[in-house]
């Protein structure tokens, strides 16, 4: 009699463990990633693509077996607190936040949700992760640091264009300054005579570009910040319009019209971050993942925008690219 009542409690047993572990675990829950940044539909769609090419060579489908969010500030820093606090209220179960402002807002608004980075200057210095290898917290990701290259930058558009004596600097000054800093260096070492111009809001490339005709700069130089980058159209359209040489560190600005890029291939850190969502959603910690650096740098250059704007690229620097596009 006792064996029989033990025969019957083993099937008991194993369905009220599985419904123990259904309760813990839905069965179908669909995983809720929200995607902030600093950028708009538009400015981001290359990088978000690269992002997506990753999820789906994991077997992600958006609408399928993972449903994302995407929440754009267009260029209004301001904005990214409000939209942070909406996807901790949403219940989000991961956060991806490009760029350090989309960060510092994500940061703010939650100490238990993950967060991933794809591309921040400088994750340790602002206290984002403990350190590269174990970050320590709620915060991991893909740092595209790399301030030495601002001043390779530099050195190859000097290369390029030898008579360049003049050359102005688009910067966000609520960045981190190690990128100016560096192509200041640079910029000095080679003789050149640098503009420093500040690019907050849309009224301010237009005076840019005003400055830039009072001290007749020659060429300028775009550093890697966010609201630099969200304005990339109206600024390339007013570079054909003078005529000017430009250098960036993004091939995203050649591919829509600039002359020249050297850095790391932004598309290649969007699409390896799907790796960190993947890792997340199956149980990792963030505090477990390490933080990963550029390993892949691309010089970029435009012959078609060459051309249009009347320029002539040195043969030297023109045999080192990576990619032409003519």
């Amino acid at each position: 009699m006792k064996a029989k009542i033990f025969v019957f409690a083993i099937p008991a047993l194993i369905l009220t463990t599985i419904h123990l572990v259904e309760a813990q675990q839905p069965v179908g829950k669909v995983p809720q990633i929200g995607f902030l940044t600093t950028g708009s539909q538009v400015t981001d769609a290359p990088r978000i693509e690269g992002f997506r090419q990753g999820l789906r060579e994991l077997g992600y489908v958006e609408g399928k077996n993972i449903n994302i969010e995407y929440l754009y500030a267009e260029a209004w820093s301001e904005r990214l607190s409000q939209l942070a606090e909406e996807l901790v209220h949403r219940k989000v179960d991961l956060i991806v936040a490009p760029g350090t402002p989309a960060v510092q807002a994500a940061k703010q608004a939650t100490t238990t949700i993950p967060i991933i980075f794809p591309g921040v200057a400088d994750p340790v210095a602002f206290g984002f992760v403990a350190s590269l290898a174990r970050p320590g917290a709620n915060i991991t990701g893909l740092t595209n640091y790399s301030p030495e290259l601002s001043g390779k930058r530099v050195e190859l558009f000097k290369e390029a264009f030898p008579r360049i004596t003049r050359v102005a600097i688009f910067r966000d000054p609520r960045q981190p300054p190690d990128s100016f800093k560096e192509t200041q260096i640079a910029g000095e070492s080679l003789a050149l005579k640098l503009q420093s111009l500040d690019i907050r809001n849309a009224t301010d490339v237009e005076s840019a570009f005003s400055a830039m005709s009072r001290e007749r700069a020659e060429a300028f130089i775009t550093l890697p910040h966010a609201v630099v980058t969200f304005h990339r159209r109206r600024i390339l359209e007013l570079a054909r319009k003078g005529r000017l040489p430009s250098t960036h560190s993004d091939k995203l600005w050649v591919e829509a019209g600039g002359l020249m890029s050297y850095g790391p291939d932004t598309i290649d850190i969007y699409r390896r971050a799907a790796r960190y969502v993947d890792k997340i959603l199956k149980g990792t910690k963030p505090a477990d993942i390490p933080v990963e650096q550029p390993t892949k740098f691309e010089l970029v250059i435009n012959l078609k925008t060459a051309k249009q704007i009347g320029v002539t690229v040195s043969p030297n620097v023109l045999a080192r690219a990576d990619k032409v596009i003519k």
